[in-house]
């Protein structure tokens, strides 16, 4: 072989592998589309999105959890012999949860919210805020004095950091609706979308800002209110042919607008109580941790806290917190958050304190057997509702919807700003393995396909055997406002379990040691309250289950 085509085939593997090498770099550009080879986040135009996203952020209050699979329920201690919780294998998603339960002074922030943007003072704003207002008149004990507490619980700074009370399981969950709009209404600001002074200082009921509105009209929402200037962050800021700014909005793609708020579900919440991310023995796994601590008591076995309770429960029969000075668990009723060791998941309070709503519509029975996946009993799906043109409905301040209570108490079901939303119909379902109705809360129980009763189904309560006959007691008001109620006195009732009951988790400051298994389950009517009910909120994971699997990547 002669020099000349030594030099020729050298020049030629040069030029192919320096074409190789720009075909590899195109190939791995975040900013080139892998599908077309059209660039991603150009200025002149294109498709964009978000390929600098890391992972989801922590929102304010919350931790991580690792999913993973447990033991639900109980294998131990069921001395009620109910059969209420018996084991089942379940995986759970990645997801987060609040570090402590929702405290008195984060629910009043929500509460000077509601008054600002909603005064009270006018007449078709009142059922907002007072639908809102904790019911302070659990603490009353006919043979008991409790003003002390009915007075000042809630609003005095000396119970700031104690955990709400009083909040039925509606007005957590609207509590959590409102903690996400307001997060992500800082997101925003932050991220340089909304102007964060004129956020604080010009929210009205006419520009109240609801996140699913701003995703799907946000010309019709906060951001696009014309008496609000928005601001968009430099170098964010795309143009059309003619130099208008197309992209002021943030979108999902974005990665600045966070996942809900909301109520764990009951199976998200017994795995984080109880802490198996440091545990690896079999035993322990298949579920046989009685607390949300190491061992088998209440007490301390820590050196330097050698003795000391570790939760705020009834210690027996007129024993709410121990001798004083020796054998005290520093509380009677509640206590601050954060008084006891956190569990191994960094979460407080997961035994004691206040017991806590979960999601779920309350069932005895588990229905593994169908799904063994992130369970959840009370899907009831809804869509957006359309106008005849095409756009989104945005609820007005004068098209609110209120609902009255079984107890007479008048709720919001939406506020001015949110998206209204209506239940899935057949156009929906059409064909669908997964799913055939917008209300599943009777899937599978208690409905007609799964009663032993199936044959007697009928409207005639004096005949009808359903597995779950509760009373229907009924209260409506008049144009003036008047309520009549009207009580169910039939004999025949066989229990008290409906769609409207929902679980509680955990034992409270009123419980006896049985109920702080993370196991235990009970449940009470979702528009009740009491004074050893709180809650906390959690949020989904999106992306990796883990979050070193994400930062290993980058």
């Amino acid at each position: 072989m002669n020099m000349k085509n030594i030099v020729t085939i050298k020049g030629m593997l040069i030029l192919t592998l320096a074409l190789a090498a720009i075909s590899c770099k195109n190939s791995d550009s975040k900013n080139s589309s892998r599908a077309t080879g059209w660039e991603i986040n150009s200025k002149d135009g294109g498709f964009q999105y978000n390929t600098q996203y890391r992972e989801q952020e922590t929102a304010p209050g919350l931790v991580f959890i690792e999913g993973g699979t447990y033991t639900k329920g109980q294998v131990q201690d069921d001395v009620m012999h109910d059969w209420n919780n018996t084991p089942t294998q379940q995986h759970v998603q990645s997801f987060y949860m609040d570090e402590t339960e929702v405290t008195n002074v984060m629910y009043l922030e929500y509460l000077d919210h509601l008054k600002r943007v909603f005064p009270p003072s006018t007449d078709g704003f009142r059922a907002i805020y007072n639908g809102a207002l904790p019911d302070t008149l659990v603490w009353r004990n006919r043979l008991g004095y409790n003003e002390v507490m009915t007075d000042n619980y809630l609003r005095h700074p000396a119970y700031a950091e104690y955990p709400v009370v009083g909040v039925s399981w509606i007005q957590a969950v609207e509590f959590s609706k409102w903690r996400t709009d307001r997060v992500n209404e800082y997101n925003l600001a932050k991220a340089g979308y909304l102007d964060k002074d004129a956020v604080r200082s010009e929210t009205t009921a006419t520009s109240n800002f609801s996140t699913g509105a701003y995703i799907n009209a946000p010309s019709q929402t906060f951001a696009g209110n014309e008496e609000i200037k928005t601001i968009s962050r430099a170098g964010n800021v795309r143009t059309d042919a003619d130099g208008n700014e197309t992209n002021i909005y943030a979108t999902r793609e974005s990665g600045i607008l966070t996942p809900s708020y909301r109520l764990p579900t009951e199976t998200e919440w017994e795995y984080a109580a109880l802490g198996l991310s440091e545990l690896r023995e079999y035993n322990t796994y298949r579920g046989r941790k009685k607390y949300p601590w190491d061992g088998q008591y209440t007490r301390s076995s820590e050196r330097r806290s050698l003795g000391d309770q570790m939760a705020n429960f009834k210690q027996g029969k007129g024993d709410y917190g121990g001798i004083a000075g020796w054998s005290d668990d520093n509380a009677d009723i509640t206590a601050a958050v954060k008084t006891y060791e956190p569990n191994d998941n960094g979460l407080y309070d997961m035994a004691g304190n206040v017991a806590e709503w979960v999601a779920d519509v309350y069932r005895p029975i588990v229905d593994d057997d169908f799904n063994d996946f992130n369970y959840y009993r009370g899907n009831v799906y809804t869509k957006n509702a359309i106008n005849e043109d095409g756009t989104v409905q945005i609820v007005t301040p004068e098209n609110v919807v209120y609902d009255t209570l079984s107890n007479g108490k008048i709720v919001a079901r939406n506020l001015p700003g949110d998206l209204l939303q209506i239940p899935i119909d057949e156009d929906d379902t059409y064909l669908r393995s997964n799913f055939s109705t917008s209300d599943n809360r009777d899937f599978r129980d208690g409905d007609k396909r799964s009663s032993r009763y199936y044959a007697d189904f009928n409207d005639d309560d004096s005949k009808t055997n359903n597995m779950y006959h509760s009373p229907k007691n009924t209260v409506t008001r008049d144009s003036a406002g008047n309520i009549t109620r009207e009580y169910d006195k039939s004999n025949n009732k066989t229990s008290l379990i409906s769609d409207e009951v929902r679980v509680y988790k955990g034992g409270s400051w009123k419980d006896r040691e049985y109920w702080l298994d993370p196991a235990q389950r009970r449940y009470f009517p979702q528009d009740m309250a009491t004074d050893y009910i709180g809650f906390r909120c959690a949020m989904s994971r999106v992306g990796s289950k883990t979050r070193s699997a994400t930062k290993s990547k980058n």
